[in-house]
């Protein structure tokens, strides 16, 4: 018998993009919860403003005052290293006062809601909230409930937006400026990642053909509605492509019984020197982070001259000056 892959559970109404209120006619751009429905225009508008912050970081460092007089927390309920830190140099630089917990920390670990504790929060006088947590929908909820602006750092399976627009900053540099007629090349726990979920909505916006390769045990039924194709082997994604991301694979997947074996997926999924060359002449490689290497990706490539995983890194920061200092403004345009 086949077993038939079911699309993991995704957020609510309302939880894909700059949050859009109904009956609202005005669309609020208070809060950045994903990359779905966002147009085309806002997309390149935190392109552009994010390079800005990446050429101020090249000078010698970001001398912006945005966030000024504005307080952020930072609620990560799940573990972070990259993202929470990327977050707090960005707000810091901007003149923000940060707080930061995580899930050990907090109340919820007491038995309290999650509402409750960021309810709790806010009364303290935070005006913005940068929130990772392991459901769904998680970051839309909060906005729904919550007086201040609210940014998603990653929910669940569903959207992970400011690692897609780093990674579109990073592309946006490659490809000096021009999406069109590109095509990138996405490998690996397709089911499960957020990533590439935010990915696929800003790079088909853009004019991007994206491919997807992975275990079918990894790959979610009417994941091509979103716009990408599913290739049956990872050599058919990348050949002729412009870029590939390479996808964390977590060590759970093994032990739910969706792969065989760490050497198994390297095997067949696994980017290597061989399938880095199909890759067109300037192709480059990309990663989220964290990586495993020799599973997702060989040490050679990872460490090559096609690989702009730390750009990524670097891109990071600059997109989430950019994004915070959108939504605080857009805050004190209601406020």
């Amino acid at each position: 018998m086949t077993n038939v892959q079911a699309l993991p559970t995704l957020a609510p109404e309302g939880a894909g993009h700059f949050s859009y209120p109904v009956p609202a006619p005005a669309r609020d751009h208070r809060h950045l919860l994903g990359l779905e429905g966002m147009p085309r225009e806002t997309l390149l508008e935190l392109l552009e403003d994010g390079q800005c912050y990446r050429d101020q970081m090249d000078r010698g460092g970001i001398a912006s005052h945005a966030l000024d007089g504005v307080t952020v927390c930072n609620a990560f309920f799940e573990n972070s290293t990259r993202t929470r830190l990327s977050f707090e140099l960005a707000e810091r630089r901007m003149g923000a006062t940060v707080v930061s917990f995580s899930a050990t920390d907090s109340s919820t670990a007491k038995g309290e809601t999650l509402l409750d504790t960021m309810k709790v929060i806010e009364a303290m006088g935070v005006d913005m909230v940068v929130v990772r947590h392991a459901s769904s929908g998680a970051a839309a909820y909060l906005a729904n409930h919550l007086q201040g602006s609210v940014i998603n750092a990653g929910d669940g399976t569903h959207e992970h937006p400011t690692q897609g627009l780093l990674d579109l900053l990073t592309l946006r540099q490659v490809w000096s400026g021009r999406f069109e007629g590109r095509k990138l090349a996405i490998v690996g726990d397709i089911m499960h990642s957020r990533v590439a979920r935010s990915a696929i909505h800003g790079l088909v916006t853009l004019g991007v053909q994206v491919a997807l390769a992975g275990p079918a045990t990894l790959m979610p039924a009417g994941i091509e509605s979103l716009g990408a194709r599913i290739a049956p082997t990872a050599d058919d994604a990348i050949a002729g492509a412009d870029a590939v991301m390479a996808l964390r694979l977590q060590k759970e997947r093994m032990e739910q019984g969706l792969l065989a074996s760490a050497g198994e997926y390297t095997k067949h999924w696994g980017i290597d020197a061989r399938r880095a060359r199909l890759l067109r002449p300037h192709g480059v490689i990309m990663h989220p982070g964290p990586v495993n290497r020799g599973v997702e990706l060989m040490p050679d490539v990872a460490d090559s001259k096609r690989s702009v995983i730390l750009e990524q890194v670097t891109n990071g920061v600059a997109m989430r000056c950019a994004a915070l200092e959108r939504c605080a403004a857009e805050s004190r345009n209601v406020a």
